[in-house]
């Protein structure tokens, strides 16, 4: 939102009371709170008639430090707020009479007393950013609407990232950015999964405590600055410290909580029944033994919309019609070695039986008058599930677990951001604020019920919608793009914008949801889907079987899940980071090169874990180009090796594209493996490329909860596995066998 007319004037019928100085300090052991006048004190009479911010500046964490700024603080603060993980008070105060400075770790946060207003974030010596004299301020809009407003300044060539999962440039300088929850495609400016973050390559990032309507000018009202504005007297913001981004998203992940483990079969290739398509048990088999007739590794079937009644969704019902013996089919599908996954939502149509049994108890979201509130989008009479209710929550679980005992293993959590805000809610959440940590509640209860059912590592949903704290509920979608190039590119940086956002795994509909894709589309579009951290066939109104394209798309298909599946014990081990330390599984280039300002800007091309880079083909011919980083890297698939750093621009078939390892890396695979939820240490071989001098630990978790490790070490002598507890294992070093 913007609140300026160029950089002299504000725009008619606003006003700006910017903290102008600070006029005194109250300092504790881990924390101060600097009053700030919006005036200079000329003198004693300038008190009069002046607003004052209160700035409370502590530390949850170390290495991060939270600023609180209010105008009016008796102003009830109404939720729903994020929850976070804060180990008590942090840091340590000194306190002069020129300034007051909190420092916590590396990180420290200085202001001035006396003169301009000035707040200043550094990692030891080096200022990361800054809050100025125009920066800080409380703002009255025309119509009497409050909000505060900060500026944090930005260096010469710094770029910033992050913001949830949204498909314009991934650098997102110059942009406006409005965090608010929307179902609108992948296409425009709006997004499903909105995270109030921003990350930065001078190596920080910055949280918006607030799952209200956040709005961001980033380089574009004031071009020096990153701007952020929140509705109401009360703005708290946290500084996260690195030096690196990763460090970055590490802190932040700790703070905002750290994606669960999935499990192995998820990351496998899920095929879906699509949308609007007419399937039936004997359709869906038909399905499914033909990807596996054509040598195509499938772990997961998903059952869309209709496998309950149309006007009835979602009241969890299969339909009869189509569906007569529902656990009969599960159990036909469990047999072919497949989960299985169905499409839910937490909207419930007039015509379902929970609807009336929702409404009697209280369950549904009502209006201010005690009505339940209803629509016809979606669904004719449509309610919604009121999470904030436990009862509620409990209630649509019981309902889910039913299907569970049905057989299914794990569901699409789609929708969560069509949320009203004219309404109440059973624990006197805000409506505002509601609306974009909804989908937090919803997807929530659902994988916690899976976690009770299947057990800790064993639960996974597929959700759209998300928000702070939402990467603690895996998997995530790309939501509805369309069946194109310039889409698939979309979707892309869709993902690393997410990625820098704090959520460790990602997915997308191969092919596009919306049309019928050109075959040409489909099959670069597989090779980037089954080089992903989930991967799933999906379409709106055709179906996404490999064969309704082409006979080279069975074969691009096949190629690349039986890929997927040999890189398991390697996919396996960067979900355990993104676990345990919060880093993704796509990770922008930026990410993993931080001192190479090439990477800085490229979003056409990323890292697969720490040590595989890909760069999808975006069109017909094959030409791509793409970026290499120092040294020598060798492709995956030919072992052909070329230089970096680099601009390359290579030509690929279908089958094919560019995927370089890393040099120095020790990729553990399976060669022949067709399942992802295998035994990883059987016949493993750990692949060395380019070895360096070091030692590499190689950890693989195996299905009885074994866990066999390998030690890899680079000398003088050459590269060998000196320590090992697992069985079968071949070493490969630059292509050659070594030991086994």
């Amino acid at each position: 939102m913007k609140f300026t007319d160029g950089y002299w004037q504000v725009r008619p019928g606003t006003t700006v009371l910017r903290a102008r100085e600070v006029t005194d300090v109250e300092a504790g052991e881990h924390g101060f709170t600097a009053y700030a006048a919006t005036a200079v004190m000329a003198s004693r009479g300038s008190t009069l008639n002046t607003p004052v911010l209160s700035v409370t500046v502590d530390s949850p964490a170390e290495g991060i430090i939270g600023v609180t700024v209010e105008h009016h603080r008796g102003r009830r603060q109404r939720g729903p707020e994020f929850a976070l993980s804060t180990a008590g008070a942090h840091g340590e105060v000194v306190a002069t009479g020129e300034s007051a400075t909190l420092t916590s770790g590396e990180l420290s946060a200085t202001v001035r007393i006396g003169g301009a207003w000035s707040l200043e974030f550094r990692h030891g010596d080096r200022l990361l950013t800054s809050s100025d004299a125009r920066s800080l301020a409380a703002v009255v809009l025309a119509d009497g609407r409050h909000l505060m407003r900060e500026q944090l300044a930005l260096g010469v060539g710094e770029h910033i990232y992050g913001l949830g999962e949204r498909f314009g440039p991934f650098v997102k300088n110059g942009q406006t950015v409005d965090l608010w929850q929307a179902d609108g495609g992948t296409s425009s400016e709006q997004a499903y999964k909105n995270v109030p973050f921003h990350l930065s390559d001078r190596g920080y990032g910055v949280f918006v405590d607030s799952p209200d309507h956040v709005s961001y000018e980033i380089a574009s009202e004031a071009v020096s600055y990153t701007q952020f504005s929140v509705p109401g007297h009360r703005l708290r913001y946290y500084i996260v410290d690195g030096p690196t981004p990763a460090d970055v998203l590490e802190r932040y992940t700790g703070l905002t909580g750290r994606p669960a483990r999935v499990p192995d079969w998820s990351w496998g290739l899920w095929l879906s029944t699509s949308f609007t398509t007419n399937y039936d048990e004997q359709t869906v088999l038909a399905f499914v033994d033909g990807m596996a007739e054509r040598g195509i590794p499938l772990s997961v079937f998903h059952f869309d919309c209709f496998w309950m009644r149309a006007f009835h969704w979602s009241d969890f019902v299969w339909d009869p019609a189509t569906f007569p013996d529902p656990r009969g089919l599960i159990a036909k599908l469990h047999e072919r070695g497949l989960r299985v996954s169905v499409w839910i939502n937490p909207y419930i149509a007039q015509r379902s039986y929970l609807f009336e049994e929702g409404a009697a108890k209280g369950y549904l979201v009502t209006t201010p008058e005690g009505d339940v509130w209803q629509w016809d989008m979606w669904q004719a009479g449509m309610g919604l599930v009121d999470f904030t209710n436990p009862d509620a929550a409990a209630w649509f679980a019981g309902k889910l677990k039913v299907l569970l005992d049905d057989g299914v293993d794990t569901f699409k959590t789609d929708f969560g951001e069509r949320i009203p805000t004219e309404v109440g809610w059973h624990d006197g959440s805000d409506p505002a604020r509601m609306h974009n940590y909804y989908t937090h509640l919803y997807n929530r209860t659902v994988f916690e019920l899976l976690e009770r059912e299947r057990g800790t590592g064993e639960a996974v949903v597929f959700a759209r919608s998300a928000t702070s704290g939402g990467q603690q509920f895996p998997v995530h979608w790309g939501g509805d793009n369309e069946s194109s190039f310039a889409s698939m590119a979309e979707t892309l940086r869709g993902g690393l914008s997410l990625a820098c956002s704090g959520f460790g795994y990602w997915s997308h509909d191969i092919g596009g949801f919306e049309g019928t894709p050109d075959p040409a589309v489909f099959k670069r579009w597989l090779a980037f889907g089954l080089l992903s951290s989930h991967s799933r066939l999906h379409g709106s109104n055709s179906y996404r079987v490999p064969w309704a394209f082409d006979d080279e798309a069975v074969a691009v298909a096949a190629k690349f899940a039986r890929l997927k599946a040999s890189l398991m014990p390697y996919l396996q081990s960067m979900g355990d980071i993104a676990h345990e330390r919060g880093l993704p599984v796509l990770r922008p280039m930026v990410l993993e090169f931080p001192d190479d300002p090439t990477c800085r800007v490229l979003e056409n091309q990323y890292m697969l874990g720490e040590s595989l880079l890909v760069a999808p083909v975006f069109s017909a011919e094959g030409e791509v180009t793409f970026y290499l980083p120092e040294g020598e890297w060798t492709h995956l698939l030919t072992g052909e090796v070329a230089t970096g750093p680099g601009w390359l621009t290579e030509t690929h078939g279908f089958d094919s594209l560019p995927l370089y390892v890393r040099p120095g890396s020790v990729i553990p695979r399976v060669p022949d493996a067709q399942r992802p939820d295998d035994d990883h240490a059987v016949d493993l071989h750990l692949e060395a490329y380019r070895p360096q001098p070091g030692t590499r630990t190689v950890a693989l978790r195996r299905p009885d909860g074994r866990t066999a490790r390998y030690e890899i070490v680079t000398d003088a002598a050459g590269t060998r596995v000196s320590g090992r507890d697992g069985e079968g294992w071949t070493l490969v070093v630059d292509g050659v066998a070594q030991a086994g």
